[in-house]
């Protein structure tokens, strides 16, 4: 079996959860069937995999206008690599059009990875402007085209299934994120030490009580209230914001006022804009108290998933697919939300969400002992249910579901 996998993201350029999700996936079907993955931002040097660059026509047409260029590129690639495969598994928006073309026009099964979803997004007009027209349009297209969706989690299965409501349901499988146990663990032995310097590298004290945020700098991400919710804590809590890749100037520039407001009331809010690498956002995360995901919408998050392979509780928001992985009082906190039903996920009552979340994680970080249970938890739980191994086997399983 050969599969072409689609997608916006691939290593180097990562910039959230479903370009770790591909490169994760990528690697561990290797092992079993021949996979191509065809991916924007350029050529790569690594065997079987075809990087595209943006059309210089279209540099300085809508965002959205780009995209759609590279996922013509795409489309024609896929031939030209000894013809066709078997089938096309896209992933996000950005690479749904390229999977719906390849499939009309090679007549074989497109699936698609429901990462998120564009009619639940749309703060990102702020982004794309009337562009995002053309995403839903795409999205939309090559889901009612698609032979099977994956959902990432029940709760994204749920929301698939409420924004288009006339698919088929049976054609929407639910195959968790994974997460790579070797690369994602606490340290041990010398390797203590090693990751504590790491973090003072940083200017973070690896003895005080320490909250972690990682995420894009993005509506969904819910950053805005928990820069409010810190502004709560008590003042000898450290948090750390590894928070980047601003959707929009404007929202970068709502949370830096945030983090100078609150610089002017308390030490220890250190923020770290730029990518890290794995092995230092290990030490960060397994050097922290807690883990904290205060977004409004998360089909799965895998940054959950990685804070609990390195031993540290999540408090997260109760939503989307947040409970899937957070099992509450056991592995972490979770944080209830009322929220407006429109697509964006605000709070009906702001200041009641941020209330709860600083109280959530008071608790939290007042009891280390607890904790750190929680966190020995966490791991297990992520050692259980979300190996890659198996959620390879379950790709595979789908695959030949619309191949049989």
């Amino acid at each position: 079996m050969r599969v072409d996998i689609l997608t916006r993201e691939y290593p180097p350029h990562i910039y959230g959860g479903a370009g770790v999700h591909v490169a994760e996936l990528s690697a561990v079907l290797r092992s079993h069937i021949d996979v191509r993955v065809h991916c924007f931002e350029g050529p790569r040097d690594e065997p079987g995999v075809y990087g595209y660059s943006p059309l210089a026509e279209l540099a300085d047409a809508n965002a959205a206008l780009g995209t759609f260029g590279v996922d013509l590129q795409i489309a024609a690639g896929i031939a030209a690599q000894g013809g066709p495969g078997d089938l096309v598994h896209s992933h996000t928006w950005y690479a749904n059009l390229a999977g719906h073309l390849a499939s009309l026009l090679y007549d074989i099964p497109h699936i698609i990875s429901a990462h998120s979803l564009e009619p639940l997004r749309p703060w990102k007009r702020e982004q794309l402007g009337g562009g995002y027209a053309l995403s839903s349009w795409a999205e939309s297209t090559a889901y009612h085209g698609a032979a099977a969706i994956i959902a990432v989690s029940g709760g994204m299965r749920n929301d698939i299934l409420r924004s288009y409501p006339d698919l088929d349901p049976d054609k929407v499988k639910v195959v968790h994120n994974g997460i790579d146990l070797t690369g994602w663990q606490p340290p041990t032995g010398d390797g203590v030490e090693i990751a504590r310097n790491k973090v003072r590298a940083r200017g973070i004290d690896p003895d005080r009580p320490t909250i972690v945020f990682v995420g894009r700098i993005t509506r969904q991400k819910g950053l805005p209230y928990l820069i409010r919710a810190i502004g709560q804590l008590p003042k000898d809590v450290q948090v750390v914001l590894c928070a980047g890749a601003p959707d929009t100037p404007e929202i970068l520039a709502e949370v830096a006022n945030g983090v100078a407001e609150l610089a002017k009331q308390r030490d220890g809010v250190i923020w770290i804009e730029e990518m890290l690498e794995r092995e230092e956002l290990v030490a960060i995360l397994s050097s922290a108290t807690t883990f904290v995901c205060p977004s409004v919408y998360e089909p799965l998050g895998i940054v959950n998933l990685e804070a609990m392979a390195c031993g540290i509780p999540v408090v997260g928001t109760a939503t989307g697919g947040i409970p899937e992985v957070v099992d509450d009082g056991v592995t972490g906190t979770l944080v209830p939300i009322n929220q407006v039903q429109d697509g964006t996920g605000t709070p009906i009552d702001p200041d009641k969400y941020v209330g709860d979340l600083a109280a959530a994680l008071t608790d939290m970080v007042s009891d280390p002992d607890r904790a750190q249970q929680m966190g020995v938890a966490a791991r297990k739980r992520v050692e259980d249910h979300f190996a890659w191994t198996a959620i390879g086997e379950r790709t595979l399983e789908v695959y030949r579901s619309v191949l049989s």
